[in-house]
């Protein structure tokens, strides 16, 4: 079986994206501990690509998944990865570059205001 292309991984833009998202959406965030400490969306799962499979039954069966890094590569991936599941994902183009530029909001570790490292 072959693995699909960037083109075909289901993705979606930040301006295709309610400002409030449903609910329903989970926003899993695929970066590397550093980078969620910088910087996440507010009420985001983290969980690092390299521990994806592993932790795989962290991620909500039902719903949606919208999956996020820097600028999209490695929520491709792990987007590719949860369908194989059976999970609804999508993955952000642009990833939180994206988000950022767009002026959607961010939050450190700690609480305040973050910022993509």
């Amino acid at each position: 079986m072959s693995m699909p292309t960037r083109d075909e991984v289901p993705t979606t833009t930040v301006e295709r994206l309610p400002v409030t998202l449903p609910a329903e959406v989970t926003v899993l965030d695929v970066r590397e501990q550093d980078e969620w400490d910088a910087g996440h969306v507010q009420d985001a799962r983290h969980v690092p690509l390299s521990q994806l499979a592993q932790r795989a039954g962290e991620i909500p069966a039902d719903g949606h998944v919208l999956c996020v890094c820097k600028v999209g590569g490695r929520s491709a991936q792990a987007v590719v990865f949860l369908r194989s599941l059976g999970v609804d994902a999508v993955n952000l183009h642009g990833g939180m570059l994206a988000w950022s530029v767009a002026g959607r909001p961010l939050v450190r570790a700690d609480g305040g205001t973050g910022a993509v490292g």
